[in-house]
């Protein structure tokens, strides 16, 4: 040996290098447990596009998840910055977080398309609003993810309300901070988000190693207790019993009974002969007139206390969520009713009668001007 590698082993050592950074070949989870995170945010953020739909009235499409490992460094290198941190953490059934990673950008077309916009009005800074939407937004999404992951586990899934962050990754975020919540190498689950011709980027969820084990500890719980029962089925289900074979003496054809041979029709004959029916018209006996308003009006008292609700109304309008999240002291909404119009008095919901407002001492009051005949 003179100690100079060849090119065949250069470019070997250079190939392990790069799985190792890529955490290909690495213990923290085995192939299975790599199979089932798959599956399992698979499921999961399948369910959360069809909420996220729902939310923003477009066509919501996630790629299959690509499961890998990485570390913090690996992350400010290859994601876009500034970016939004959305901690999701589990309250019951599982012990543990993880960290949704979405483009500053795309926070502010579905905020943007939450709000009734059309995805476009993403001039202003990412603030306290954006924020709010989206993680109302990810505290739907995530609460139906939970609910499959639910199904999945065989038990109760929930999580707390949501957490988000602008951050810009290598100044606002500590990353020791991050290796203590996260591990220094953990588990990327990362996907293609396509919200219409608006949004089109990487999508990652962040999970601690332990974390994405117990998830996976539990799925595998769950389909062994659902082989063992399937198992259980198959031994109680009863086997099927041989055909007694008939004895030689019972193949022979026994002659028919007198009564027998009367039921069976011979071929070409009517079963039976129809006999004639006698269809008369229904008559109904007509009702006594002893009908006594009286009666009437004791069985009305029986009634006379059940409250109702009476609701008077001034007016209507409708707005969208940005206008009324804009609403503060003097401000003036305009309703849909003319300055002097009548205004609508209902029972139980129901438009009964007309009235004017009137005041009776230091109250307000309402002056009956039309009934409604319904």
């Amino acid at each position: 040996m003179d100690g100079v590698l060849s090119q065949e082993e250069i470019s070997a050592l250079l190939s392990d290098d790069a799985g190792a950074t890529s955490g290909e070949g690495n213990d923290l989870l085995t192939p299975d447990e790599i199979d089932a995170i798959g599956e399992i945010s698979n499921i999961s953020m399948g369910t959360a596009a069809t909420t996220l739909f729902s939310l923003v009235n477009r066509k919501v499409e996630i790629s299959t998840p690509v499961v890998t490992f990485a570390t913090w460094d690996d992350i400010v290198e290859e994601y876009e910055r500034p970016c939004v941190f959305i901690r999701i953490s589990y309250t019951t059934g599982l012990d543990g977080s993880n960290l949704l990673v979405l483009r500053e950008q795309d926070v502010k077309i579905i905020t943007d398309l939450m709000m009734g916009g059309d995805g476009t009005n993403t001039e202003d800074p990412l603030g306290e609003i954006h924020l709010s939407a989206i993680c109302e937004a990810m505290n739907q999404m995530m609460g139906s993810s939970a609910t499959s992951l639910s199904s999945m586990l065989n038990k109760m899934i929930d999580i707390s309300p949501p957490s988000a962050n602008l951050v810009d990754l290598k100044d606002t975020v500590d990353g020791r901070e991050i290796d203590e919540f996260l591990g220094g190498q953990f588990v990327k689950v990362s996907f293609l988000m396509e919200i219409g011709d608006l949004v089109s980027s990487t999508i990652m969820q962040l999970y601690p190693a332990s974390f994405a084990k117990e998830m996976c500890a539990g799925v595998a719980d769950t389909m062994e207790a659902d082989s063992s029962a399937v198992a259980a089925g198959a031994q109680a289900e009863p086997q099927p019993q041989p055909e007694p074979q008939m004895q030689p003496q019972m193949q022979q054809q026994m002659p028919m009974q007198p009564q027998m041979q009367q039921q069976m029709p011979m071929m070409g004959m009517p079963m039976y002969q129809q006999q004639p029916v006698n269809a008369q018209p229904v008559q109904f006996q007509a009702f006594a007139g002893d009908f006594n308003p009286i009666t009437q009006q004791e069985n009305m008292g029986l009634i006379m206390d059940v409250p109702l609700d009476v609701t008077v109304e001034l007016g209507r309008t409708s707005k969208s969520i940005q206008d009324i999240l804009e609403f503060a002291p003097g401000t003036i909404i305009e309703l849909n009713k003319i300055a002097g119009e009548p205004i609508d008095v209902l029972v139980n919901g129901k438009y009964v009668a007309k009235g004017e407002v009137v005041v009776l001492e230091e109250s307000f009051g309402v002056r009956i001007t039309e009934i409604i005949n319904n």
